[in-house]
C-alpha cells in the first residue's frame, strides 16, 4: 500500500520545525564557546608576541603557602604590563599570577612593600610612593617629586626609602639632581630629602652645594647604606638615620645593595675610560676587608641590583619588551645567566 501524500502545509510546519532546531543548536554551541574563551581567557591570559602566561589573582607580601615567592613588576606586554606579579622562586617559569596592582618600581620585606607609581593626568603624569600592606592594600601615599628610579624596605618591613630623579632622567651623565626620602610605617615619620643630613667625608663636614643622594639600602630600623656624590666623585656611605648623618666609605660606588647577612655590598662600579651609555660593571665589596671583586656580568648594569640569597644576585638588563631579570654568582664565578624574562624591580619574599 503506497503511503499517504503529505500536505503541502505539513511539509512546511516540518521544516520550519528542522530550520528552528539548527538555529537553537547553533546558538548553544556559540554561547558555550564564548563563555568557555571567556573562563579561559580569565584563568590563563597568554600575553601578546608569545609572552609569559598570566593568570589574574591574590598575591600577598606575607609567607605564601606554596612557599617562597619572587614578586615583580611584569614587563610582558599585554593587559596585566605593569602589574604586580609572583610566581614561585624555585620556578620562575611558571604561569605569573598578576595582582592588578601597576607599579614603576616596587620593594617588599616582612609584608611591607613600596610601590612607586604614576598616575596619569590629561595634562602631565603624577607620581606617588605608596607603602602597601601584606594584601598589597594601600597604607599611606606620598608625592613624589620627580621621576620614581629606586626603592627598597628594610629588613623588618618598618622603613621604606624612595629616589626621584627630580632634573634628568639617567645616571649615565652627570646632568641631573635626585632627592631620597626615607619614611617609617609606624608613625608615618618622613625624611623628605637625605641631602639635608650632614655629610662625613674624613672626619669633616662636608660644605658643598652639588651634593646627590641615591639608592638607599638597610641594615636595619637604624643605619643604611647609600650613594652620595659630591664633588664629581661618587662615594658609598654610612647612614644614621637618628644621628641624620652620611659617612663616606669607599669611592666609586652607585646603587649600594647590602647582602642578608650584613657583610658585603654589590653596587655598579664606574669603569674608568667607559662612555656614559655603558658606564658600569657590577661589583661587589666585602666590608669587613675593603675588597672588592668584579662579577662575571661584563654588560654595563644600571640597576640597583639584589641578593636572592648570601651568594646570588639579581639584576635588570634591558630586553624586548623593557626589562629582564639575570643573575650572576657574587664572588665572580660563574657566568650570567636569564632568570626571567619581561621583568623588573624583584622582591624575594618566603
Amino acid at each position: 500500500m503506497s503511503p499517504a501524500p503529505t500536505s503541502p502545509a505539513s511539509s512546511r510546519t516540518t521544516r520550519l520545525l528542522v530550520l528552528l532546531a539548527a538555529v537553537l543548536l547553533l546558538g548553544a554551541v556559540g554561547t558555550y564557546s564564548v563563555l568557555h574563551a571567556a573562563g579561559r581567557a580569565a584563568r590563563v591570559n597568554q600575553q601578546q608576541a608569545g609572552g609569559p602566561p598570566v593568570a589574574t589573582g591574590s598575591v600577598t607580601l606575607a609567607h605564601a603557602a606554596g612557599g617562597p615567592q619572587l614578586v615583580f613588576r611584569s614587563m610582558a606586554f599585554g593587559p596585566h604590563r605593569d602589574e604586580l606579579s609572583t610566581v614561585p622562586v624555585d620556578h620562575p617559569d611558571a604561569v605569573r599570577t598578576a595582582s592588578g596592582v601597576k607599579c614603576l618600581r616596587f620593594h617588599a620585606a616582612a609584608g611591607t612593600g613600596i610601590c612607586l607609581r604614576a598616575d596619569h593626568g590629561a595634562v602631565q603624569d603624577t607620581y606617588h610612593a605608596v607603602v602597601l600592606d601584606a594584601g598589597l592594600h594601600e597604607l599611606k601615599s606620598f608625592p613624589l617629586s620627580g621621576i620614581p628610579t629606586r626603592s627598597r624596605v628594610s629588613p623588618s618591613g618598618h622603613l621604606a626609602a624612595w629616589t626621584v630623579f627630580v632634573s634628568g632622567d639617567s645616571y649615565g651623565g652627570t646632568n641631573f639632581s635626585t632627592r631620597t626620602s626615607i619614611v617609617d610605617t609606624r608613625n608615618w615619620r618622613l625624611e623628605d630629602n637625605l641631602e639635608t643630613f650632614t655629610v662625613l667625608k674624613d672626619g669633616q663636614r662636608v660644605q658643598s652645594q652639588d651634593v646627590n643622594v641615591w639608592g638607599v639600602t638597610f641594615a636595619d630600623d637604624n643605619a643604611f647604606y647609600a650613594t652620595v656624590a659630591t664633588g664629581g666623585q661618587t662615594y658609598l656611605v654610612h647612614g644614621d638615620l637618628a644621628a641624620r648623618t652620611l659617612t663616606t666609605m669607599h669611592q666609586n660606588v652607585e646603587c649600594p645593595s647590602l647582602s642578608p647577612d650584613g657583610t658585603r655590598i654589590a653596587y655598579k662600579h664606574r669603569v674608568p675610560g667607559a662612555t656614559n651609555d655603558v658606564p658600569w660593571q657590577l661589583y661587589v665589596l666585602d666590608l669587613r676587608t675593603g675588597v672588592e671583586t668584579p662579577t662575571a656580568e661584563q654588560r654595563s648594569v644600571d640597576d640597583q641590583a639584589i641578593w636572592s640569597d648570601d651568594s646570588t644576585l639579581v639584576y635588570s638588563l634591558p630586553g624586548d619588551n623593557g626589562s629582564d631579570l639575570w643573575t650572576v654568582p657574587a664572588d665572580g664565578s660563574g657566568s650570567p645567566r636569564e632568570l626571567i624574562g619581561d621583568a623588573l624591580a624583584p622582591a624575594f619574599l618566603g
